[in-house]
């Protein structure tokens, strides 16, 4: 499993990531103080306190690609 810290501010950004993540059959999960959501899932992000910074998990040792295209969203 790797992680990494985003931010996701407007709307159109958790549009764009989702877009993104939803290319890829591997589990990735979105960690935001103690609650968990499904990162192929826009109300499950908006149920997140976008405010803050959020650690996303995934659950794939093969996942350089996707990373990279995370690139703009990393804090």
């Amino acid at each position: 499993m790797k992680s990494i810290q985003i931010s996701l501010q407007m709307a159109s950004s958790v549009k764009e990531f989702v877009n993104i993540v939803q290319k890829y059959a591997f589990e990735i999960d979105l960690r935001c103080d103690r609650y968990v959501v499904d990162a192929k899932s826009i109300l499950g992000i908006f149920s997140l306190d976008l405010s803050k910074p959020i650690n996303v998990e995934i659950h794939s040792d093969d996942c350089e690609e996707l990373i990279k295209e995370l690139k703009p969203f990393q804090v």
